[in-house]
């Protein structure tokens, strides 16, 4: 019955279109608030063939529930004050004034109202917005509205995506070749709505010709979609990768070049995200103008942070174990215990939330099914800018050098005058500090709690063993590489299969090739 009832509305009101435009009535306000559903519902389609200023004004306060009525005189809501619909002044509130009630299903239809208004907006941003919607969900019930903004459009991509949003909704036409027009305009919009679109007109079709361009239609978006759904697993990869990099660098250092099996280092990890939790909180509670560039002081604090309780670490337990793998193990594990025992007390066991700042929110659009969040993509770059300063520090700077010398030939480096006992200090602060950045990148992924570290520790040992003890590139090539198969595999054979496989490959891997993808060369292979 309301499908007819659609049906004939958009009948007359093509008609309507060619008439001058109407102020919102009196009757229309009447008609928008009091009735049942159905009538309410028509009722919004009426005024939305010739809306202005004052019918979006009532649709706003009816989404707002800020809309009352008494008898025959309806009265918008604003600041406390009643104010008349149709001119504007300021009404005397009677104490018998009701609220407008509406249900889920009215408030679906204002919101779709006022989204189809945006249709007639000057700003084009607006107008392309709510294309993107109505092609999303086509409402024949739109149509006259998106004529009436198809034939003023100036703007080339508003046009192309009204057309679009045409044909999303001629393809349910009575006619056979308004129909198979439709077909033929979809097969640009490649998106999975579409694709959804197009099959459940392809299960009610009887027209043979139609039929046959729909289905070709699906095979055309099908192929594009593909490609998205490539480009999202290889995109996807690279950003485990990533992430599985910030974690595994800083034990390159304390695992791969000082040979110290850290336990911590996860809880390290989890310092750096908490550290970033606490700026955050002092930013929204001190400085909210600021709060924007909150993570411009949360990268500094959170590798500090992690650095000195490395610090801490190194000179109090781990200077007395260097040497005895098994018990640097248990007092590492230990450790670790007491670390998150520790925040727990402070913070609670429960999760807190990282707010991502502003410009790290959204994402960029590549393909209709491919998005990239801007969180991802500025890890990524994060990353990267940590791998570049430390391949640096160790290569090109003193201290580097020193860690480089010490690692290889301890008692020579002793006796060239180096402290060793502070480059192993320095060194091993340097490991937990990068751990800590990769917790402040992982905090603006996800939640921070006290078991985050235990999520990436086993990973992160993966990556150090399958790239080489010490080796910076085989870190990188063994980071990326088990970031993309664990993405592949996961498409294929689902998330838990895929990292046994994966551990399965590592095994093999290492009975073939102990040192990993690069081994060490020259005498730091005698170290």
């Amino acid at each position: 019955m309301i499908r007819f009832l659609s049906l004939a509305l958009v009948g007359m009101t093509c008609f309507a279109l060619s008439a001058p435009l109407l102020a919102l009535t009196p009757e229309q306000s009447r008609a928008l608030t009091q009735g049942d559903v159905d009538s309410r519902v028509i009722a919004i389609q009426q005024v939305l063939v010739a809306p202005d200023d004052k019918t979006a004004a009532l649709l706003q306060a009816l989404a707002d529930d800020a809309v009352k009525v008494n008898g025959s005189q309806v009265y918008l809501m604003r600041d406390g004050k009643a104010y008349d619909p149709i001119t504007g002044q300021e009404l005397a509130l009677p104490s018998s004034a009701e609220d407008v009630i509406n249900n889920n299903r009215m408030r679906g239809e204002i919101d779709a109202a006022l989204s189809a208004l945006q249709l007639l907006s000057p700003v084009v941003a607006k107008r392309v917005d709510a294309v993107k919607l109505m092609l999303k969900e086509p409402d024949i019930t739109k149509l006259p509205m998106l004529e009436k903004a198809l034939s003023a459009e100036t703007d080339s991509e508003a046009k192309k995506l009204m057309f679009l949003a045409r044909a999303a909704i001629m393809i349910n036409s009575d006619k056979t070749d308004e129909r198979l027009k439709a077909a033929k305009v979809l097969a640009q919009n490649q998106t999975p709505e579409t694709v959804l679109l197009l099959n459940q007109r392809l299960s009610q079709e009887e027209s043979k010709e139609v039929r046959t361009q729909i289905e070709s239609s699906l095979k055309t978006i099908q192929s594009a979609l593909g490609w998205g759904e490539k480009l999202g697993t290889l995109f996807t990869g690279i950003s485990l990768g990533s992430i599985l990099l910030l974690v595994a660098l800083g034990l390159a250092i304390t695992y791969g070049l000082m040979g110290v099996i850290n336990m911590a280092h996860g809880e390290l990890m989890m310092i750096g995200a908490y550290a970033t939790y606490v700026v955050q909180t002092m930013f929204r509670q001190y400085l909210p103008a600021a709060f924007d560039g909150y993570l411009l002081v949360a990268v500094p604090v959170s590798f500090f942070s992690a650095a000195l309780v490395g610090a801490v670490l190194e000179r109090l337990v781990l200077r007395h174990l260097y040497g005895r793998p098994l018990e640097t193990l248990l007092a590492t594990w230990g450790i670790s215990l007491v670390l998150m025992q520790s925040v727990r007390s402070i913070f609670g066991a429960q999760n807190v939330g990282v707010e991502n700042p502003a410009w790290m929110s959204g994402g960029l659009q590549v393909l209709s099914n491919l998005s990239l969040p801007y969180n991802r993509l500025v890890i990524i770059g994060f990353a990267l800018f940590v791998l570049i300063g430390m391949a640096l520090l160790i290569g090109k700077t003193r201290l580097g050098l020193f860690v480089r010398g010490v690692t290889q030939n301890r008692p020579m480096a002793s006796a060239l005058g180096v402290h060793t006992a502070r480059v192993d200090t320095y060194a091993f602060s340097l490991g937990c500090g990068i751990a800590g950045l990769a917790g402040c990148a992982l905090s603006q992924i996800g939640n921070v709690g006290p078991d985050l570290g235990q999520n990436y520790i086993v990973d992160a040992f993966k990556v150090v063993v399958l790239g080489g003890v010490g080796q910076l590139a085989g870190t990188v090539y063994a980071a990326l590489g088990l970031g993309l198969m664990n993405k592949l595999l996961e498409g294929i054979a689902g998330a838990v299969l895929a990292k046994i496989a994966v551990l399965v490959f590592i095994i093999i891997f290492i009975q073939k090739r102990p040192q990993g993808l690069f081994a060490m060369k020259g005498r730091s292979a005698e170290a």
